[in-house]
């Protein structure tokens, strides 16, 4: 009788061990599903070279909120909150806004994250914002340069790739401005498949 009584608490933690699995690869499982119907940041590859290629990207809509100077993590998060709780509704329409990819965020002294607005929204048409701090953003066409990296992002991965990318462009003779953006491509819950970019502005 004593020895059932003790494997009990056993068989408990692997049953919630299992429901925890299970979980998890249905959120892994969704957020892959979700990546394939998202509305993206599209573009054009002019030419590809080792470990950078070159782009173009047409003229976008997006909102946009300046959450001031730190580090990455305590500026994601910051500006992350503001623009996902307005596209969930928090505007003056209570309307929900489709997620879009990749979240981009300007690598300045001051850092503004930006959510590009899907296509069938035009500025006039979007919902009031309930914060102030939001503002919506045409994006001029432009021509970027762009290096991938994979995993979770950091500020010695963001800062890494940008000098890789700088290095890249001086040895191939290519000039570039000072307008650095870091790009992510997966939600915060998203493990697998992590996909990231920095990109840089070309006159």
């Amino acid at each position: 009788m004593q020895k059932k009584t003790s494997q009990r608490p056993m068989k408990i933690v692997l049953i919630l061990l299992g429901i925890l699995l299970l979980a998890f690869t249905v959120i892994q499982l969704f957020g892959l599903y979700s990546q394939h119907n998202i509305e993206t940041y599209a573009y054009t590859t002019e030419q590809t070279y080792d470990t950078f290629e070159i782009r173009k990207y047409d003229a976008t809509l997006f909102t946009s909120v300046q959450v001031g100077s730190g580090n990455y993590k305590e500026a994601s998060s910051k500006g992350f909150s503001v623009l996902a709780g307005y596209i969930f509704g928090d505007n003056a329409r209570n309307e929900k806004i489709a997620m879009t990819s990749p979240v981009a965020m300007s690598l300045e002294d001051s850092t503004t994250m930006y959510f590009m607005v899907p296509k069938k929204f035009q500025k006039e048409t979007l919902p009031t914002p309930n914060q102030s701090g939001i503002s919506f953003t045409t994006e001029p066409a432009k021509r970027v340069a762009a290096i991938a990296f994979k995993g979770w992002a950091n500020d010695e991965k963001i800062a890494r790739y940008r000098a890789q990318l700088t290095t890249a462009l001086d040895k191939a003779g290519i000039s570039y401005t000072n307008r650095y953006y870091f790009l992510g491509y997966n939600a915060p819950y998203e493990v697998f498949g992590r996909k990231n970019e920095i990109i840089v502005e070309l006159p």
